[in-house]
């Protein structure tokens, strides 16, 4: 037996994170019991575990998924822990002692802000010489800079060794209510003393940023600053703090420009400047906070495919992917040489473009002083596949690395098939993740945007989750909309930090309680839902005094099914969906105070249970009464409307509902006109409806609108629009139109979750419900989802003889209902008979059995054309001969409304008949 993943606030041996909650949790491999018996954690002050500060003693009911203990925590003082599991075979197993280390918590701060003169464009290089008074026991930096930090350590006659492997520190939030700190290990640097110096850009605070973005001015702040303390702990037990102050001194660096949208420049032929003295400066207006943010790290490192010579002249390189990162590049030019390198996401006519980034130049210019150099930028990031460059005669590919950029997440999730072009969307949407999780959930890497949309990562967070351990980076991203909810009397705006974006939509706003309730639901730990319970209510009753009397909530401007394609002008341009704002802003509404509701009695606050289900069936009644008449027809005729009907049980005849539905999809030729609201249920919905065969027809288009038509033009991220290029692969639109955005991409959570089969049916997955939809395109699925409760792993394939074979894997401490498709109701199972629907404990488990059935759902309201695709379908079912005769405007009719027109077309009885027989197939 081992114990793994071993977490503490759903991190791995944080140092200087916030702490004012500590929640262990950990997982269990290769045992031979199936649960878990009883636990102990043990917490203590020394790596030996001695003297515990801390211990719950043998329980029976610590939660793996999340166990809080309280502990007496100082500031600035490693904790180590240990948990000890017993299984139900008697195992008994420990696990390493792990650690955790609180930051400056509320502490007073000995070191000051410090700036210099911001007049001069050269960016700051703040030094200082720290000489240890005696042996050096252990040391940590804690530090702030802004806009942007990198903290460097020179050792005597050395050269500055770059502190920590961070990038775009502190990272990005509401500067004016809070400023992140983080804290470094320098123990090592410390111990022969050197030079700190710290270097600082501009980034998210002092340069532009937002829509309200003014060049050279920043939003948050238009001065360099800089906070920081070395706390020196000698090993005699005495203590130095070196904080900064006046003492320090300004060298300016060779970066004269840096921003997140247009890049950087540096003149490394400028001479030295004369050193300026440090000066005291005004804090900023935000508190200083241990962090939230994940460390944003270089991951993959991306060399190019192809070295191009466009028809333009122009060199290009190719990196094969899209992402978002950085890059370095050997360049050995003559002195005063230029290079100019730009970035791109795709080519047009086979030349670099990167119009679509709008007013960002997205590039990075270096002047040279003679001298080989490998250079990178510092205080930005790109969003690109394609790279320019200019000034290098003989550009050799060896000499350009790029490297994704993005925080520190673990990747938990992965969805195999036999279709390659469905394996490439696989792979689009991680990158799609990657390329957006750098700090805070974006909705585009690339052009002068980067914010954090709401509704973007709102719709995602479930494909986020199945992909990713999302828990603490979304827990960042949720503390930030808690914070700009407390200074806007609790609305949500569309953009978290809002950057000046003072809008308010349904949808967007509604992250507020969506997303923690998805974490919930995937992590099974609650004290999520108790960070940002005061979030989730503030928004509720944000609305519910917008609403008032008069219902205004639906009367003000909402997004709605943004980006469907269902307008009723017909033009691919519009932007708005034909779903009535209205009635999308009133089910979100509906859906938000549920969650709260649901989230009140997990915590135990009965008064605001009970008051919020009143209000939350007060609402749907509502709903009802505006929006369908009294026989259960939605008077909003669209996908949209309908997928959210039958998601959300609104109607009293959901089979009306259902065979509307489907019309539109025979309307629409099988294809999706859905939106942000729409697309990503639409699948999802289907499945739960009986009709996955429609889902995969759907997922599985070639053709506009569809994620494989993208794919087949090359894509290798998920665009922001279906049309984002046209066949020729030139943009439709350069005004709002990425390569690079993932919301689209939430269609990964029916991958995983129907096609795959793998849901929580307890929160973490400590109990799942495995219900694979099989097709025969693709034939073979492999998925692995190392869930928050254990690895889950299903595979299944379907043979030419019609033979299913589903092999299963459920983890420790858990258990699985399981669903076979197209099965028998007794089905052999490691060589024994399993009656199923069935339950499975941990374990492997094989299935094998001959299909029952068909792939595809077929009923008198399928189209009459898709049944006479089916060979020889009037021999097989002779009650259906009168469809022979439909002509071709009939054929787009289903069978049932065929017969409407065609009155004695069938006898009495014929239509049931044939009903009935079609459900068999």
């Amino acid at each position: 037996m081992k114990i793994e993943s071993c977490k503490v606030n759903h991190l791995v041996n944080p140092v200087g994170f916030q702490m004012n909650r500590t929640v262990f949790s950990w997982k269990v491999t290769e045992a031979e019991g199936k649960m878990q018996r009883a636990a102990r954690i043990v917490i203590s002050e020394n790596p030996d575990m001695t003297a515990p500060a801390a211990d719950t003693g043998w329980k029976e009911d610590l939660d793996s998924l999340g166990t809080e203990v309280t502990a007496l925590l100082k500031p600035r003082t490693r904790w180590y822990w240990q948990v000890i599991v017993r299984s139900d075979a008697g195992e008994e197993q420990s696990s390493d002692v792990q650690f955790f280390e609180s930051g400056k918590m509320e502490e007073s701060w000995t070191g000051k802000w410090i700036s210099c003169d911001n007049s001069e464009k050269r960016h700051p290089v703040f030094e200082k010489e720290i000489k240890p008074a005696k042996k050096v026991a252990q040391a940590r930096l804690y530090i702030c800079g802004l806009g942007l930090y990198e903290a460097y350590f020179t050792e005597d006659s050395g050269e500055p060794v770059k502190i920590g492997d961070e990038y775009l520190t502190p990272g990005t939030n509401d500067y004016n209510r809070w400023v992140q700190v983080q804290t470094y290990d320098v123990s090592e640097q410390m111990k022969t003393g050197g030079k700190l110096s710290v270097l600082l850009g501009n980034g998210w605070y002092k340069a532009r940023f937002g829509f309200s973005a003014v060049e050279d001015k920043g939003y948050y702040g238009n001065e360099w600053k800089l906070i920081g303390e070395v706390h020196l702990q000698y090993e005699d037990g005495s203590e130095d703090v070196i904080g900064t102050d006046d003492s320090w001194t300004v060298r300016r660096s060779d970066i004269t420009f840096s921003n997140l949208y247009d890049g950087e420049h540096r003149d490394a032929g400028l001479p030295d400047l004369p050193l300026e003295k440090a000066v005291f400066t005004e804090a900023p207006k935000g508190r200083l906070s241990d962090r939230w943010s994940l460390p944003v790290t270089a991951h993959e490192v991306m060399k190019p495919q192809q070295l191009i010579h466009t028809p333009a002249g122009e060199t290009v390189l190719d990196l094969g992917q899209n992402f978002a990162g950085i890059f370095t590049l050997h360049a050995d030019v003559p002195a005063g040489t230029v290079v100019r390198i730009q970035t791109g996401e795709t080519l047009i006519d086979g030349c670099f473009s990167n119009a679509n980034l709008r007013t960002a130049k997205s590039e990075y210019i270096y002047r040279s002083c003679g001298k080989p150099e490998t250079i990178r930028p510092h205080f930005t990031y790109y969003g690109f596949r394609y790279v320019k460059i200019e000034g290098i005669p003989d550009l050799r590919m060896e000499d350009f690395t790029g490297y994704a950029l993005y925080s520190d997440i673990e990747m938990k999730g992965d969805v195999v098939t036999d279709h390659p072009l469905v394996n490439q969307l696989i792979s689009n949407i991680r990158w799609g993740l990657k390329s957006n999780f750098v700090d805070t959930a974006t909705d585009c890497p690339q052009r002068d945007e980067r914010m954090g949309w709401t509704a973007d990562t709102q719709v995602f967070s479930p494909t986020a989750c199945y992909l990713a351990d999302s828990y603490a980076f979304y827990a960042k991203f949720l503390h930030d909309v808690w914070e700009e909810q407390q200074e806007n009397g609790g609305r949500v705006p569309d953009v978290v930090p809002s950057a000046g974006v003072d809008s308010v939509s349904s949808v967007w706003g509604d992250a507020a309680t969506i997303i923690p309730w998805n974490v919930y639901r995937f992590y099974g730990d609650s004290s999520i839902l108790r960070e940002q319970y005061e979030s989730m209510k503030a928004w509720v009753e944000y609305i519910r005094k917008t609403d008032g009397e008069t219902h205004h909530w639906r009367e003000v401007f909402h997004y709605g099914d943004w980006l469907a394609l269902d307008h009723p002008s017909g033009s691919p341009d519009e932007v708005k969906g034909a779903t009535d704002d209205g009635f999308i802003a009133d089910v979100y509404y509906a859906q938000s105070i549920d969650i709260l509701a649901k989230s009140a009695e997990i915590l135990g606050k009965e008064t605001d249970a009970a008051f919020y289900r009143e209000l939350a069936e007060a609402q749907l009644d509502y709903i009802r009464k505006e929006y369908y008449s009294q026989s259960g027809r939605c008077c909003i005729p669209t996908q949209t409307a309908y997928l959210l009907t039958l998601k959300y049980g609104l109607s009293c005849d959901p089979e009306r509902i259902r065979r509307e539905l489907l019309r539109q999809f025979d309307y629409s030729q099988g294809k999706l006109k859905t939106g942000f609201v729409g697309t990503p249920i639409l699948c999802n919905v289907l499945s739960d409806q009986g009709y996955s065969d429609l889902a995969y027809r759907i997922v599985l288009n070639e053709e506009y609108p569809g994620w494989l038509r993208e794919v087949k033009l090359g894509a290798t991220t998920v665009w922001e629009r279906w049309n984002s290029l046209d066949e020729e692969g030139h943009f439709t639109s350069l005004d709002m139109n990425s390569l690079n955005h993932y919301a689209e991409g939430s269609i990964l959570e029916w991958i995983f979750s129907n096609a795959a089969g793998i849901r929580p049916a307890a929160p973490g997955f400590r109990k799942a419900l495995i219900a694979p939809q099989v097709s025969g395109e693709p034939a073979f699925l492999k998925c692995t989802y190392d869930s928050a409760a254990g690895k889950y792993e299903v595979s299944w394939q379907v043979n030419e003889d019609r033979r299913i074979a589903i092999d299963v894997t459920v983890p420790f401490g858990c258990s699985a209902g399981i669903r076979l498709p197209h099965a028998p109701s007794v089905v052999v199972c490691n060589g024994f008979p399993l009656t199923q629907p069935g339950v499975l404990y941990a374990g492997n488990y094989t299935f094998s059995y001959q299909m029952t059935g068909a792939f595809h759902h077929y009923s008198i309201d399928t189209q009459i054309r898709e049944l006479l695709k089916i060979d020889g379908i009037t021999d097989r079912i002779p009650a259906l001969k009168p469809i022979e005769a439909a002509t071709e405007m009939f054929k787009s009719y289903t069978v049932r409304e065929f017969a409407g027109q065609m009155t004695k077309a069938f006898l009495p009885g014929q239509l049931e008949e044939a009903d009935e027989e079609l459900r068999k197939l």
